[in-house]
């Protein structure tokens, strides 16, 4: 432990950002890191408690205590190798992670949380400028050859592992580029994409084979999915030429919303609308792109997805801009005796908001109002949640009366994600559980494996949904079973 009284005589510290009438006028990064000295100041606030709450919280189970007190004490480097040790992407989840392990931290109680993100955020970042972040090719090869399909944080998390493992990997991706929801999903305001392709280059040195613009399987027919593939192949093929598949790809089938109206122009799902200024950003030339500019925009969904689109239409220059949510307007604090050190329900603002944004709570869309095929209003309705009587079960409620109208000339549904490509999981043949994910267990004496030999699958694909954090922790639990399946043991971390 640093610092015995840090936690009683040093404050959060939150890292610096450009201010919002700036950064909207470009997409690069506007979160800086801490100094040395503030990233030590923060290391000292940490209690290395003697059950760490915030490893429970975090998904890749990151020595958070360990480099806090390394921090405090200037050890950079020791920092860096204890942060690598859990997570192979310190320098995504430093920028897009929403910090489970901060809600979990003890000071969250009944004080400000220790700055863990930040913490590692300026390790990383630290670490690339010093040059410390280096390939790590494995000593032996094995001589088997493993495919992971689908090259987001799930996919890359374990192509490294493996290769690492000694084994030849490759990895594909059905759209142009390497990094899944990383690249095409998330805006470069919140992360470059040159952090992907300096990881790209490490791993290219430790073996790894990038199979971009080719995608396993039939091309997919679900709306609202990104496919740039010019090559497609055959998942019996691939299972001939290869020891084992792991199936890493993303819940990509978005939530659709059909009301009276819907075939209207002008409404988008959010992933129709997002990887084409992340292609723009990159240097495509997008003819037709989707733009906010000078419109009313409405965004049906109040998550992270929905915030993204928020910050998207504020840098094309929106006219408007409103952010409905279904559900109540959760508390602006959350009872912390009754919730932690779990995630609490509590109203977050994120930089995007911000940066201008209308936000309504308990909002249902009835329908969608256009002139001459292009949609220029929402018909909604206020609603309330009440239990039901008879099985004990919230239920949504319009409020008599509520009925109101509201300007659009451009709608995102950002309504989150319902299950993998199914196209994707036929093509292999793959049970699926009841939500339409792929049916593999962490659990038995080969985990992550599905009904099919040699097939694996990890991520989101599996799991549904989730946080980048949760695809790099299944990246990597799913690399050691492919390995001990291969080798029959395996020295790769849990």
């Amino acid at each position: 432990m640093g610092k015995v009284t840090g936690f009683m005589e040093y404050q959060r510290l939150t890292e610096a950002a450009e201010p919002a009438v700036e950064r909207v006028r470009h997409w690069k990064e506007f979160v800086g890191h801490l100094t040395d000295q503030e990233a030590s100041v923060q290391g000292a606030r940490c209690m290395d408690c003697g059950i760490p709450f915030c490893m429970q919280g975090c998904p890749v189970n990151n020595i958070i205590p360990d480099w806090n007190d390394l921090i405090y004490r200037q050890n950079w480097r020791q920092a860096l190798d204890t942060l690598h040790s859990t997570n192979n992407f310190p320098e995504f989840t430093g920028r897009v992670c929403p910090a489970p392990c901060e809600a979990a931290c003890t000071l969250n109680i009944n004080a400000d949380p220790v700055g863990i993100k930040s913490i590692e955020h300026a390790i990383i970042d630290k670490g690339w400028e010093m040059g410390w972040v280096v390939p790590q090719p494995p000593k032996a090869k094995t001589g088997k050859r493993v495919a992971v399909v689908g090259s987001g944080p799930a996919g890359l998390a374990c192509a490294q592992q493996l290769a690492r493992a000694g084994h030849d990997v490759t990895l594909f991706e059905k759209n142009d580029r390497i990094g899944g929801l990383l690249r095409y999903g998330i805006p470069d305001f919140k992360m470059e994409k040159h952090h992907i392709d300096r990881r790209m280059a490490q791993m290219q040195e430790e073996g790894v084979t990038f199979r971009p613009g080719v995608c396993v399987g039939k091309a997919p027919t679900e709306g609202g999915v990104t496919n740039l593939a010019k090559e497609y192949i055959d998942p019996e093929k691939l299972l001939a030429e290869f020891d084992a598949v792991t199936l890493t790809g993303g819940a990509e089938q978005p939530r659709d919303l059909q009301v009276p109206g819907r075939e209207l122009q002008g409404i988008h799902f959010a992933m129709e609308f997002l990887p084409l200024q992340n292609r723009v950003v990159a240097g495509d030339r997008i003819p037709g792109q989707i733009m906010a500019t000078d419109k009313h925009v409405v965004v049906i969904g109040g998550g992270d997805t929905g915030s993204d689109c928020v910050g998207t239409s504020n840098r094309h220059g929106a006219a408007s801009v409103t952010q409905f949510e279904l559900l109540p307007q959760p508390p602006a604090e959350e009872n912390r005796a009754l919730t932690w050190p779990y995630w609490p329900l509590k109203l977050r603002t994120s930089s995007s908001h911000e940066e201008g944004c209308s936000r309504d709570w308990a909002v249902s869309t009835k329908a969608f109002r256009g002139e001459n095929g292009h949609v220029k209003a929402l018909v909604c309705v206020r609603v309330e949640w009440k239990k039901d009587d008879a099985t004990g079960q919230m239920k949504m409620v319009e409020v008599s009366g509520s009925e109101f109208e509201i300007p659009a000339d451009l709608v995102l549904f950002a309504m989150g994600f319902v299950s993998p490509l199914a196209s994707v999981l036929e093509s292999f043949g793959v049970a699926k559980d009841a939500r339409g994910n792929v049916k593999a267990s962490t659990e038995g004496p080969v985990s992550y494996q599905t009904n099919v030999p040699k097939v694996f699958a990890a991520g989101d694909m599996r799991r549904g949904q989730s946080l980048v954090v949760w695809a790099i922790r299944e990246g990597r639990q799913a690399a050691r079973a492919v390995d001990e399946f291969l080798m029959g043991r395996s020295d790769l971390p849990r």
